[in-house]
């Protein structure tokens, strides 16, 4: 499939409004493209769905371990994303691994985390089906009662077709979230607002659908065998 925007160079994608490295291209994918993702994780065996509390995942390529991922064969279909995620040269080198795929209905969402040594320091996240808010938080240690505060900073709107990119701080320092409303308003801590497509106005209300996101990242440590397993289309 054909890519829907040129990424020779993903500086130009840079949100510079915030102290910290994140890139963020509007129209990565193309709408046939949204809806072939789509088909394909809603065919995927039942067996490769994970189910949480207030959501439900799969992975593909392995499952992160510290003792070290097994390596799973990656089906062709999702492979070419990492192929475009990897031409960005994002990653210092190394090749995307790894995909965790999250199914977020209205009213779910994510506590605040940060993603952990398992990974390079590189996050790259395409959203289909719907758009989502993502909160930063700046944890501020209590030294009385020795625990973790959190101050928000800012937010990102993330469209569907969209594609965020987030480095050095945006990896090991803030912490990010996903309220679980139904609803987003769009105010003045999204500071990548400007970058997104018109039909996002600030200070309007925006009700969420069914958003998929896929989180594809390097794991360094990994097996040097693998294994196949999974939907292979």
């Amino acid at each position: 499939m054909e890519n829907n925007v040129n990424f020779k160079s993903i500086q130009d994608y840079k949100v510079t409004n915030v102290d910290a490295t994140a890139f963020y291209i509007s129209e990565f994918l193309s709408d046939s493209e949204e809806q072939y993702i789509l088909s394909n994780i809603y065919s995927a065996p039942k067996p490769k769905w994970t189910q949480l509390s207030n959501r439900r995942l799969q992975n593909w390529g392995g499952i992160p371990h510290n003792k070290g991922m097994i390596a799973e064969t990656i089906p062709e279909w999702l492979q070419n994303y990492l192929n475009r995620i990897d031409e960005l040269n994002l990653m210092g080198g190394n090749k995307p691994n790894h995909v965790l795929v999250n199914e977020y209905t209205p009213g779910q969402g994510i506590l605040p985390h940060v993603d952990g040594s398992l990974f390079y320091p590189t996050i790259t996240t395409i959203s289909v089906g719907s758009h989502i808010v993502l909160k930063f938080w700046d944890p501020l240690p209590d030294a009385n009662e020795n625990a973790l505060d959190m101050k928000p900073v800012f937010s990102f709107l993330l469209e569907p077709r969209s594609l965020l990119v987030l480095q050095d701080k945006l990896f090991h320092h803030y912490l990010h979230s996903i309220e679980e409303i139904n609803k987003d308003v769009l105010d003045e801590s999204i500071k990548n607002l400007h970058m997104c497509s018109d039909k996002y106005v600030k200070g309007s209300t925006v009700c969420r659908s069914t958003r998929i996101s896929l989180t594809i990242r390097h794991v360094p440590k990994t097996s040097s065998f693998k294994i196949n397993i999974g939907n292979k289309r």
